[in-house]
């Protein structure tokens, strides 16, 4: 059974967004946070996004605090 502890890395990775928000924002789709010029989330492919500074922080936080459950395009190559 995987640990249910995020790792260092992704909690790190979820304070430097949470720091600055504004470059980010929170997939409807997925719930993915991806970068603030993107278009089409590389992870479920909507096209709808919440960019709102308190949703990015609140996002952030969340998937910081616990396991990645989704599944990347890096995971499957």
């Amino acid at each position: 059974m995987p640990d249910s502890q995020p790792n260092e890395s992704r909690q790190a990775t979820a304070a430097r967004i949470a720091s600055d928000p504004s470059g980010y924002k929170v997939c409807e789709g997925c719930d993915s946070i991806v970068g603030g010029a993107t278009a089409l989330c590389p992870n479920c492919h909507s096209f709808r996004f919440d960019n709102a500074r308190q949703r990015v922080i609140d996002q952030a936080t969340l998937l910081g605090s616990r396991e990645q459950t989704s599944v990347t395009s890096s995971d499957l190559s």
